[in-house]
């Protein structure tokens, strides 16, 4: 209820009394009721309402003011702001950031092993010229892989690679981890195992590799790829993953005649190896080389299939290239063909096979002064067993000769000749063919 209608009922109780008040009483009484009504007006602006607005803004007004004074420390309690940066005008906090080096055990082996990397151009002869201009011959890059420095010995150092980085180079260019090019000669190669040594100078090598016990290896464990990837244009990459398998076989088509010629013993990974990366380095977290990046299976359908040389078959193809060019490998003297080439017709009337013998290997020819000449092998005897081994292909029997046997040992083995078996012995010597 407002001032005024408070004010109305106190005149109304006065008009009641009339009668009982003077004419003087009046007359005071009215020039006292002008006076607060005077003084209302001037308060209020004429009228109860107007009071309470003018009050009102009379308080927000002061509470502007409050507000207005108390800002300094209100902004010292806001979050991210501190009493020494608002206590001065116009000045601003600085971040300093910090450079953290980081390092994990994978950082760390890269750094013991990458510098040990380089690049391998293969340049070969290229004839260019048509019907209507004269034929030129040119020197042109042919392709590019990696390589490990591994060894240096006195104003030399030796790098091993895969053969079919190298092959059918006129001229090697080895580029070194700060871009320097040099001429490298080729010491020696191998196609059955696919690899190759080359030497260049050794005056700018800084880093050798440090060989490594890929027989320790364990599946699960962390392997890392350095090489150059797809070309010199990402010189030095890495990736990391884990063996995947060991001891795996991968069938190898050497004359690329569409039949497998030999299983490369490798260890199998799913750090991503890609063209370019072969002959580079599988390194475990030590730093060490556990292998020689070869291969992998490139179909669509397939993801995290790269394979490596493991660096313990390796070293003795290593050795003997840098010592004699070449590998020298014990020979038999045959030519040989898979049983299970050979239909079962002839299998039946030909060979006279008992009905249980399903695997061997057919001798289809027997070189003239052979060493299986000379121990009476006969063509088409089927061979079963070598030293005590069974033998169900010619895979087997490659793999038998050139990982156990050396030139000179004793061979025995079991064929079947004309249904019958019989044991035969002979002495390996060397040459390029069985």
């Amino acid at each position: 209820m407002s001032y005024f209608q408070d004010d109305d009922k106190n005149n109304d109780f006065l008009k009641n009394d009339e009668i009982q008040k003077s004419p003087l009483q009046e007359r005071l009484e009215q020039e006292e009721r002008e006076v607060q009504e005077k003084r209302l007006k001037k308060k209020g602006g004429g009228g109860g309402k107007g009071g309470y607005l003018f009050t009102g803004f009379i308080g927000v007004i002061i509470g502007a003011l409050l507000v207005w004074l108390m800002m300094p420390g209100l902004v010292n309690q806001m979050p991210g702001t501190t009493a020494s940066s608002t206590a001065k005008n116009n000045e601003t906090t600085t971040i300093n950031q910090v450079a953290t080096e980081v390092t994990t055990d994978v950082t760390a082996a890269v750094e013991k092993a990458s510098d040990a990397v380089v690049g391998i151009t293969n340049i070969q002869e290229v004839s260019s010229g048509g019907l209507w201009s004269p034929q030129s011959t040119s020197d042109e890059p042919a392709g590019s892989g990696s390589g490990v420095i591994y060894k240096v010995q006195g104003d030399t150092a030796f790098i091993v690679t895969n053969n079919h980085v190298i092959e059918g180079a006129k001229q090697l260019e080895v580029t070194m981890p700060d871009g320097s090019k040099e001429v490298a000669q080729l010491v020696g190669h191998d196609i059955w195992t696919d690899l190759a040594v080359i030497s260049i100078s050794s005056k700018d090598v800084k880093k050798v590799a440090t060989f490594g016990n890929s027989d320790v290896l364990k599946q699960g464990e962390t392997v890392i790829a350095i090489g150059n990837p797809l070309g010199l244009e990402f010189y030095g990459s890495v990736t990391t993953g884990v063996v995947s398998g060991k001891d795996r076989s991968v069938p190898i088509d050497l004359n690329n005649d569409g039949s497998v010629d030999w299983q490369q013993e490798v260890l199998q990974t799913d750090a991503a190896i890609n063209p370019g990366n072969s002959g580079g380095a599988l390194v475990n977290l030590a730093g060490e080389l556990v292998g020689i990046n070869s291969m992998k299976i490139s179909e669509s359908s397939v993801e995290g299939l790269g394979f490596s040389i493991p660096i313990n078959s390796a070293i003795p193809i290593i050795e003997e290239l840098e010592a004699n060019g070449e590998m020298k490998r014990p020979t038999m003297g045959v030519s040989l063909k898979d049983l299970t080439d050979i239909p079962s017709f002839y299998q039946q009337q030909m060979l006279k096979l008992p009905d249980n013998v399903t695997t061997g290997v057919v001798i289809t020819d027997v070189v003239a002064n052979s060493p299986a000449s000379k121990a009476g092998v006969q063509q088409f005897d089927v061979i079963v067993e070598i030293d005590g081994k069974k033998i169900d292909t010619s895979i087997d029997l490659r793999k038998h000769l050139y990982n156990d046997k050396k030139i000179g040992d004793q061979l025995t083995m079991k064929v079947y000749r004309q249904g019958k078996l019989v044991e035969l012995s002979l002495t390996l010597t060397n040459s390029n063919s069985l």
